[in-house]
C-alpha cells in the first residue's frame, strides 16, 4: 500500500460563494458572542473592591 502526499482528493474544490459567505458571517457572529461571554466571565471573577483600610497596613518592624 502506498500513500501519495500530492494525490488529488475526492473532495470538491469549488464552494458556492453564497453559502461560504453565510458561513463566514455566522462564524463572525459566534466569535462576537463568545467574546462577550468571556468578558462577562472575567468581570464576574474579578475580586470585589476593598472597603475601608482594613488589611492595607503592613507591619514592617521585626
Amino acid at each position: 500500500m502506498t500513500i501519495s502526499v500530492n494525490a488529488p482528493s475526492n473532495m470538491p474544490t469549488s464552494i458556492d460563494s453564497a453559502s461560504s459567505l453565510k458561513v463566514a458571517v455566522m462564524a463572525k457572529e459566534q466569535q462576537k458572542v463568545e467574546g462577550q461571554m468571556a468578558l462577562q466571565l472575567i468581570e464576574a471573577a474579578a475580586p470585589p473592591a476593598p472597603v475601608g483600610n482594613t488589611g492595607h497596613n503592613i507591619n514592617t518592624t521585626a
